[in-house]
């Protein structure tokens, strides 16, 4: 009696398949893990704590060595940056995340081009997924403090406080920049 190749067929394939450990078959049918609420959250506090956005956008931040309280975060800053591109102040954050949706946020955030100190290079350069951590993060802190004060335009002196920054005149005698 001669052997069924289509029998010999599926009986191959189900030995085969036994062979796999039981781990790799359940992982495979399992959909791709998405962050929890919680682990946005936590992400972007950790985002916000170590890219420097408290730096500027919270009052005393880096002066207490980072332990102004958190209820204090993000509210923005009267300290003025002033150089030749005018004075630009940190802006209220939590103030500017309940104007925008979520959605809003990704769009902004990916294009953010703003003027100096703010550096939007590094914004643009986060994961879609960072950014909407920072999003949640300051979202949920809710809305609290003022906004800032407007940048003032090239020429104009800010009122106290704030940095100026001044860019070096080179020497009468030096070579002409080719």
């Amino acid at each position: 009696m001669r052997a069924n190749p289509f029998l010999l067929a599926i009986a191959l394939c189900l030995a085969l398949s036994a062979c796999q450990p039981s781990e790799t078959r359940t992982t495979s049918r399992l959909p791709p893990s998405t962050p929890s609420d919680a682990d946005l959250l936590a992400r972007g506090e950790y985002l916000v704590r170590t890219t420097g956005c408290n730096d500027c956008h919270t009052p005393g931040y880096a002066e207490s060595g980072g332990t102004t309280d958190k209820a204090g975060w993000l509210v923005g800053s009267p300290m003025g940056f002033h150089g030749p591109w005018g004075t630009t102040y940190p802006s209220n954050l939590r103030l500017r995340m309940q104007q925008l949706t979520e959605a809003q946020w990704l769009e902004y955030s990916a294009n953010l081009r703003t003027r100096p100190m703010m550096p939007d290079f590094a914004v643009r350069a986060m994961t879609e997924e960072d950014r909407r951590a920072i999003y949640r993060f300051i979202h949920s802190l809710g809305a609290a403090g003022q906004p800032a004060p407007d940048a003032l335009p090239p020429g104009q002196t800010p009122p106290a406080p704030y940095f100026g920054l001044v860019l070096p005149t080179p020497p009468a005698d030096a070579p002409a920049a080719h």
